[in-house]
């Protein structure tokens, strides 16, 4: 029985009926971008390390929540995971007697009692200008004080070892030997060489799937940084990248998120963290549990540069990626 015409309130068959056909929902991969390492040369670390970590948009929630899981396992509920500040060294837990069989309550106390005294001792002594970093430095270590440093390499160990799990993620980086440039600073700063290198290697990723998809970037807010970014992927948009004629795939410029509030930045961090300090220190603790989410092609290792200038480098990037 024909119904009527929604055109013409016609009954019966009617040639102008016009039938709609839903719309496919496109497939959206979100690539989360974080930095590990100072871009200035000769400051602080040998490598700047700039990735991007990629997982299809509709399994966000489910690993957002693995993650979850894993910082309620160690009581940081709520808090951020930084990679950098869990694996450090805390003093104050290492001078406190029976600190490792303490209740965490009673480890958070001990540890603030024992950095209060330092501070005011420090402050009676060269003055209070002379604990300024030492309380920044504090406020960052301060929701992690609870947790000894095996409890902290753990943990940082179960991240890891998620991300290894998810089968959907691909990591994207480039990881730059600041030395190589010999004190001349380059052409290309390297954190913009770092966010050039993993859009364009992201965009090739989102070429190679059949069908393509889109991709969307997502990034720690960096009010230094985040308008030339945002004005990099304009022109990317315009014009392309070195590597890449057109940028047709990545949806919109970067959107800027508050890194305490977004799992899967913190994730990104660890795997930024993992990547250089196996390119400063040959640390594999951590990076060997995510090397398999690197992009690959035809069993060469394409989704991560280390970038050393002319010298050879024997590492297993470099070996993998075909490098002399």
């Amino acid at each position: 029985m024909e119904t009527q015409c929604d055109s013409c309130e016609a009954e019966g068959p009617c040639p102008r009926r016009i039938f709609f056909a839903p719309d496919p929902t496109p497939a959206l991969r979100i690539c989360y971008l974080d930095e590990s390492g100072v871009p200035e040369l000769g400051a602080e670390t040998a490598h700047f390390v700039f990735l991007g970590l990629s997982i299809h948009g509709e399994t966000w929630k489910a690993k957002d929540g693995e993650v979850a899981t894993i910082k309620r396992r160690f009581g940081l509920a709520g808090s951020e995971i930084h990679a950098a500040w869990l694996a450090r060294r805390y003093l104050e837990q290492e001078n406190i007697a029976g600190f490792d069989a303490m209740l965490p309550d009673d480890r958070r106390r001990a540890v603030q009692r024992a950095r209060d005294a330092f501070l005011v001792a420090k402050a009676a002594k060269k003055g209070p200008r002379a604990v300024e970093k030492d309380r920044k430095n504090f406020r960052k270590t301060a929701p992690y004080i609870h947790l000894t440093l095996a409890e902290r390499q753990d943990l940082l160990c179960q991240v890891a070892e998620a991300v290894g799990r998810w089968t959907d993620c691909r990591i994207f980086a480039d990881a730059i030997d600041k030395r190589s440039f010999g004190g001349v600073a380059p052409r290309t700063p390297p954190y913009e060489e770092g966010f050039t290198q993993v859009v364009s290697r992201f965009h090739r990723y989102l070429e190679s799937l059949e069908p393509e998809e889109h991709g969307l970037l997502v990034e720690d807010r960096n009010e230094t940084m985040a308008g030339r970014l945002t004005d990099l992927m304009r022109a990317f948009h315009a014009r392309g990248t070195r590597w890449t004629e057109q940028i047709r795939l990545i949806v919109e410029t970067p959107l800027f998120v508050d890194s305490s509030l977004t799992s899967l930045v913190q994730v990104c961090d660890l795997c930024a963290y993992a990547l250089r300090r196996f390119c400063d220190n040959q640390e594999t603790t951590l990076f060997t549990r995510i090397i398999g989410r690197f992009q690959r092609a035809g069993g060469r290792i394409v989704g991560v540069r280390h970038y050393t200038g002319q010298r050879p480098c024997p590492c297993v990037i470099c070996r993998r990626h075909a490098r002399p």
